[in-house]
């Protein structure tokens, strides 16, 4: 079994998007350059082939390649996990065993995809991933984009499972951070998975990020979340401010194209997208834009720590 405990993934993780070339084969030159960057800008880990990494249009050679590149360009500096999000719980634990064997920290599971499962189903997916290998684990709960809803309860079900020791909560409702700790107490780290709450939940008990603007601001976000936990408040309310209006591109669902958009016009990657998705075009592009150039144009100058 691993000896991975709910206390030793903290701090910023990025769910990292995956860099594409123009004919939407995967540039594995700009996505290791862009690891690179995240991991100098001081990030704690990194998540690949999240939803901001556009997992479910590769196919499965691809993913293995992303992962196994990523791994040697980080060398053990940050830990790296991989998303699980298959359309099965066969295939999914066949992904985690790939992922055990390739050399992986650990596995970000989603629920299968396409079928929206009931409270038994969710559970029993995630029983059967958790044991597919000895790897630890984060738990994707995102019922808003993919409509299975992880409850408290049913986390103090899963609590059982010793490699289930994460919890990403995205259900953009803070107030479940505290309904999980008053459930479970501190059974499972909990992190962010929203970025415009991300001071709010870490007041109530978060101890991670998994983060999108990351992508596209690397140093404010590690700065905000230091912030945070040294509880350095002013500070932190007026870099949460700022970033507010960018951060709340997260939360749209044209994500993928929105953070994309604002890696590229900072300089960190480029906007392309695999069908289905597509490049944002006309009114929507420009209202894009100009959130981004307003918070470039607003951009803080960060002391040095």
């Amino acid at each position: 079994m691993s000896s991975v405990t709910a206390g030793d993934w903290t701090g910023v993780f990025p769910a990292v998007t995956t860099q594409f070339a123009s004919d939407e084969s995967i540039d594995a030159e700009a996505n290791q350059a862009h690891v690179r960057t995240l991991v100098e800008a001081g990030v704690d880990g990194l998540i690949m082939l999240g939803t901001l990494g556009e997992a479910t249009t590769m196919e499965p050679e691809e993913k293995r390649e992303v992962i196994r590149a990523t791994l040697e360009t980080v060398a053990g500096r940050v830990p790296v996990l991989a998303g699980v999000a298959e359309f099965s719980t066969r295939a999914a634990c066949r992904f985690a065993e790939d992922m055990q064997a390739l050399g992986c920290s650990g596995l970000m599971v989603l629920p299968a995809m396409v079928y929206r499962a009931d409270a038994a189903e969710a559970m029993a997916h995630f029983r059967a991933v958790a044991r597919a290998s000895d790897l630890p684990v984060m738990v994707y709960n995102n019922p808003v984009t993919y409509g299975v809803d992880v409850t408290p309860e049913m986390f103090a079900e899963l609590a059982d499972e010793e490699t289930l020791v994460a919890i990403k909560e995205s259900s953009d409702d803070p107030r479940r951070i505290t309904d999980i700790v008053n459930q479970v107490g501190e059974r499972y780290t909990l992190f962010c998975g929203v970025d415009d709450l991300a001071l709010e939940t870490a007041m109530l008990g978060t101890t991670g990020w998994v983060a999108g603007l990351v992508n596209a601001f690397p140093e404010e976000s590690v700065r905000l979340w230091r912030l945070i936990h040294q509880e350095r408040w002013e500070e932190a309310r007026t870099l949460y401010r700022w970033f507010t209006p960018l951060l709340h591109l997260d939360v749209h669902i044209k994500l993928v194209q929105y953070i994309k958009l604002a890696q590229a016009l900072c300089g960190h990657g480029t906007e392309t997208v695999r069908a289905p998705r597509r490049k944002l075009e006309g009114a929507e592009r420009e209202r894009v834009i100009g959130i981004v150039q307003a918070g470039l144009d607003a951009r803080p100058k960060l002391a040095a720590e």
